[in-house]
């Protein structure tokens, strides 16, 4: 990935400003699908699931609900968990800022699905540590990432909004490092619109 204009320090204001539209244009025909039941078959049955940067909640802690997970969605930006709460009143719906994550809890499982690649290189290298504090032992992880090291920048709505990533090595050390195993990374998969995932457990 190239260096890019988008700032880093925008992103909540660009979710802010785009979520109706954001959530109007985003695909429901879950090309995730796949990569959320390997996930899933990892987890005991009704874990608790932390959705982090769960945008409006649809289609990813849809699925896990459906699925009769037990699910925490959480994000920094209110008018997408305003449409969350509105779909689903009854749910978990926490504003947080996965930067500073401290909810006092563990879960199952974290899936952090096109959100964890907007922070910068150093921010995620703080936030594998947030996040195994938040995980039961033999928890798992799921993220999206770049497939390479480096800057990029992607669109929300009609904004365009920073993506970093580490490489897939120094991904593997920085969860050795916080307690967790790479179990599985796709560069690119063709399968999932070309999202790059990584998942993990920990020890």
């Amino acid at each position: 990935m190239d260096r890019v204009s988008a700032d880093p320090e925008d992103i909540q204001g660009v979710y802010d400003r785009q979520a109706a539209v954001y959530d109007a244009r985003r695909s429901r025909a879950l090309f995730e699908a796949r990569w959320l039941a390997r996930f899933a078959a990892a987890l005991p049955q009704g874990a608790r699931v932390l959705d982090l940067g769960c945008g409006t909640g649809d289609p990813i802690a849809r699925w896990f609900m459906a699925e009769g997970f037990g699910v925490t969605g959480v994000d920094f930006s209110e008018p997408m968990l305003a449409i969350a709460r509105e779909r689903w009143p009854d749910g978990d719906w926490r504003r947080a800022d996965m930067r500073v994550l401290d909810l006092g809890e563990t879960f199952d499982g974290i899936v952090a699905w096109n959100s964890f690649f907007h922070l910068t290189a150093e921010a995620q290298r703080d936030c594998i540590g947030r996040m195994s504090a938040h995980l039961e032992p033999s928890g798992s992880l799921m993220l999206t990432v770049g497939p390479s090291a480096g800057e990029g920048e992607g669109t929300v709505g009609d904004e365009q909004v920073y993506h970093a990533s580490l490489s897939p090595a120094e991904y593997a050390k920085c969860l050795e490092d916080n307690g967790l195993r790479l179990t599985g990374f796709l560069a690119e998969d063709p399968d999932a619109n070309q999202h790059t995932v990584l998942m993990a457990r920990k020890d």
